[in-house]
């Protein structure tokens, strides 16, 4: 055996090169012996510091406005319903705007009173009329409570008689805004004839407009050779509505060849049964089947195996009737899809007009009771020795404490006596009342009549604490005795009226006040709180406001 090569004193030592597996407690990258680091240089050839980099600058931010669009505005999944939603929106557009200009015409014929004539339109002085910029209103208005109705959403499919009441709801609604506001300001550009004349005649053009597109679009379905042909598997409720709907929907290109079905009987358009999928389907031309059963069982596996093996695509709805299908979710967790059933919420555009809906409104409601607050406020004060207003702690939106401030009806010292009278509540569940309580002064009693005492909540709806419309605001004692599902009320604004107060204002049940509520936050729309406006304006001008 050689002997080992000895190493000359004062000699430096060679590196020995050990296996990477050898150095213990060491990751792998540090393993291998150091290298020398490279020295980038600069052009002139002295070495680069981090100091002489530029900061990158960062990418600008969209504006506000573009931020605000794309939050509120919907997003088409392609280019061609991008073109198609635009197209609607235009030609809705140019329909208002047409449909006042030909009432301003034909009034001016029947001599009737307008604002303007037809050929004020086509004047060289078109721009400073004040006539066309009035149009343009009516024109935008309508069109943005078409989105806040979900008009122009392009993953709702309405059936006809659906399409007619929103669009007759947006028309009218619309109409109402903008003469309103033309009365209150004066303008005499668009008179009441024109609005009476146009609203029937706007409503008849939209609704002709959108009939005629529905015809169109399903005789070139007809004529087109690539339709592809649907079947329906599962005859009941659910598939006979998907059915109904795919029929009437303008847009997707496929036809119903008709349904399998286990129970119902054959014939018409049940072609068979589930093991009848082959044959129907060669003879029927399938091309995708829909299933609307219960996906259970081996009769489903078999189903989906028989398509695939004859090259058919399978669709699967699961049985989610109740709920809204654009509050569905699919998410996949790891390789198991999951249905997310989101509660509904009010979308980001509903909100920014029913906002600017309470601030118009809101500041109107003060300037013009403005005398009677004044009134109210010298005979509480001449009457009962104590503060005008009362201002108590509410509940607000996301469980936010506000103080809400109302005239005072009461003796000064009322919230003190409140224990004692607990007993004597004439309400089921947490929310305590008495139809004739004690501590009522006698110009308390004549405010609650007419509701006068809410006026002061204005204020609070200028403020962003309330609305003019939602569930009212309880005190924040009285949520330590609510349910857990009691707590959805705080999902929205609290409001000066609601659903609850025109249609059960009397009933004690507690538990039948809330269903209203949460019935309202379900089905929020800008037409249910103008109807909930009128109704309330009625209901205080009866006296009944007790």
């Amino acid at each position: 055996m050689a002997a080992p090569a000895r190493s000359t004193p004062g000699a430096p030592t060679p590196p020995v090169a050990l296996p990477s597996r050898l150095i213990p407690g060491l990751p792998v990258t540090n393993r291998l012996p150091p290298r020398k680091k490279a020295v980038s240089v600069t052009p002139d050839g002295t070495p680069w510091t981090w100091q002489e980099l530029s900061p990158v600058p960062a990418p600008a931010k969209p504006g506000v406005w573009l931020r605000l669009a794309k939050a509120v505005l919907p997003k088409p999944a392609s280019r061609s319903q991008r073109l198609g939603l635009t197209i609607q929106v235009l030609t809705d557009f140019a329909f208002i705007f047409f449909g006042l200009s030909a009432a301003g015409y034909l009034g001016a014929k029947l001599h009737l009173e307008v604002g303007f004539e037809f050929a004020d339109l086509l004047s060289p002085q078109l721009f400073p009329s004040p006539a066309l910029g009035l149009l343009l209103l009516f024109g935008t208005v309508f069109t943005l409570l078409g989105y806040s109705e979900r008009l122009y959403h392009p993953e709702i499919i309405r059936l006809p008689q659906e399409e007619r009441i929103v669009l007759g709801k947006v028309v009218l609604l619309s109409t109402v805004l903008v003469g309103t506001t033309l009365a209150w300001s004066g303008v005499q550009a668009i008179t009441p004839p024109m609005l009476i004349i146009s609203t029937p005649a706007n409503f008849l053009a939209l609704l002709s407009w959108r009939e005629w597109r529905r015809c169109r679009a399903a005789r070139a379905l007809r004529d087109q050779s690539d339709v592809r042909n649907v079947l329906i598997v599962g005859a009941g409720a659910l598939g006979q509505k998907l059915a109904n709907v795919l029929e009437h929907d303008p847009v997707r290109d496929c036809l119903v060849r008709g349904f399998l079905d286990e129970t119902a009987p054959l014939g018409g358009r049940i072609c068979g049964r589930l093991e009848d999928l082959a044959r129907v389907a060669r003879s029927e031309f399938v091309d995708e089947i829909i299933l609307t059963i219960p996906f259970q069982g081996d009769a489903a596996r078999r189903l989906i195996r028989e398509a695939r093996r004859n090259r058919i695509d399978v669709k699967i709805v699961p049985d989610l009737l109740g709920f809204d299908p654009s509050a569905v979710v699919l998410e996949k967790v790891g390789d198991v899809p999951v249905l997310t059933l989101c509660e509904e919420r009010i979308p980001a555009f509903g909100l920014l007009l029913k906002r600017a809906f309470d601030l118009v409104l809101a500041a109107i409601g003060l300037l013009v009771a403005l005398p009677i607050l004044v009134a109210i406020a010298a005979a509480i004060k001449l009457h009962s020795p104590g503060p005008v207003l009362y201002r108590a702690p509410r509940m607000g939106l996301k469980g936010r404490r506000f103080l809400c401030c109302k005239f005072r009806t009461m003796a000064a010292d009322a919230d003190s006596l409140r224990e004692n009278l607990r007993d004597l509540n004439e309400r089921e569940g947490p929310f305590f009342k008495l139809a004739n309580d004690p501590r009522v002064t006698r110009v308390g009693r004549f405010l609650r009549r007419y509701s006068l005492d809410e006026l002061p909540q204005l204020w609070n709806v200028l403020r962003g604490e309330m609305s003019l419309v939602g569930p009212r605001p309880h005190p924040v004692d009285d949520f330590e005795r609510y349910q857990l599902e009691d707590w959805q009320r705080l999902e929205v604004l609290p409001g000066l009226t609601g659903l609850w107060q025109v249609t059960a204002r009397r009933d004690p049940s507690f538990e039948r006040g809330m269903t209203l509520d949460r019935e309202y936050i379900a089905s929020w729309s800008l037409w249910m709180d103008f109807r909930i406006l009128c109704k309330t304006v009625a209901t205080v001008l009866r006296g009944e406001g007790v």
